[in-house]
């Protein structure tokens, strides 16, 4: 027999709320989320909260509880105190939908802002080779589930909502750290394009985002620190820059700015040296042109044609694209022409 204890859940949606007091019974070895769900089934039946594996991997029941950006699942009821009153709250970085639901869209928007890894021009698939040494520094940052809990307490976008459209987060640092240390990756300005355009010097090492990792990533320590000392590196050695500025042009950048290519996209990553504005200089235009729309409202899951019969048709279950709407946006085509491409793919015109 389960003892009742006391929580308070945020209940609201875009237009306020406010804490509501709940008394629930709780179970030896219980967490977080079982008591989310057995509210859900007594007190409060409309109560939103979004989750999936309950199992810690797939990042879906990110919440705050007492004040600590946790994952529900993973958060077991003994480590409070019998006479403690759990308090159960949205994250508070981003906009709520309702109830414990929040629109994370901002993460997948840093996502598709983000250079994807560019495959060495003479190499085909297949013929990729690694040391051990170099899969092991990268395998940590492999690991991250995308519960966003480090973007989430963040103060420099959670206590300043206008760092957002210049600031990417830890989550995507700790990407762009994972490919700068990649033996494969061609693109050799991930530490420029970190600087520039996502927003690297924001970040003050406060380490407030590897304490909420559920994962135990060392995000501070192994990624961003590194980063931004190879960022130093590259930008204030007297020696580099003089190479930089001497070695700056290369014979063909006039042809590849002038035929339009992805590196002559206004706000795109700088793959040839060419200079492009920083991330906060950026006008509206030049955002749209990026592919990047803040305010983009996304279609509804459309379900799968089912015959009469019951069955999915092969036709649909053998079509290439699915039939929710993709966290990247609606507007996406695939495959994608050349001149969205974000990166300088060998077989690109």
């Amino acid at each position: 027999m389960g003892t009742k204890r006391q929580f308070k859940v945020w209940r609201g949606d875009e237009t306020g709320g406010d804490l509501q007091d709940y008394q629930v019974e709780v179970n030896e070895g219980e967490v977080v989320l079982d008591i989310i769900h057995r509210l859900q089934a007594t007190d409060a039946p409309d109560l939103a909260c979004r989750w999936n594996c309950k199992a810690g991997k797939c990042g879906s029941c990110s919440m705050e509880i007492n004040g600590m950006p946790r994952l529900g699942c993973m958060t077991r009821m003994s480590t409070f105190e019998e006479n403690e009153t759990i308090t159960v709250t949205p994250l508070r970085t981003f906009p709520v939908i309702r109830d414990l639901v929040t629109d994370v869209s901002f993460n997948y928007e840093k996502a598709r802002e983000t250079p994807a890894f560019a495959p060495p021009e003479d190499l085909a698939p297949g013929q990729y080779r690694m040391q051990q040494v170099d899969v092991e520094r990268s395998q940590e940052f492999r690991k991250c589930i995308e519960c966003f809990l480090c973007q989430n307490t963040c103060h420099v976008v959670r206590d300043h909502e206008e760092n957002k459209k210049a600031f990417a987060g830890p989550r995507y640092f700790i990407r762009a750290a994972e490919l700068d240390m990649h033996p494969l990756d061609a693109r050799d300005d991930r530490k420029t394009y970190a600087q520039q355009h996502q927003g690297l010097g924001y970040c003050n090492i406060t380490k407030c985002c590897t304490e909420v990792c559920p994962e135990h990533i060392k995000i501070t320590d192994n990624a961003i620190i590194p980063m931004k000392e190879r960022v130093v590196d590259r930008k204030f050695d007297p020696l580099v820059w003089l190479g930089s500025k001497i070695f700056r042009r290369h014979p063909d950048d006039d042809e590849l700015v002038q035929s339009g290519s992805a590196h002559s996209v206004p706000g795109g990553p700088s793959g040839t040296g060419v200079d492009l504005p920083d991330a906060h200089e950026r006008s509206e235009e030049q955002e749209v042109e990026r592919g990047v729309n803040w305010h983009r409202r996304l279609a509804p899951a459309q379900l799968p044609a089912v015959g009469a019969n019951g069955r999915l048709g092969v036709s649909e279950a053998a079509f290439d694209r699915s039939g929710a709407a993709s966290p990247f946006g609606d507007d996406v085509e695939f495959p994608l022409r050349p001149r969205d491409l974000n990166y300088a793919h060998p077989d690109q015109d």
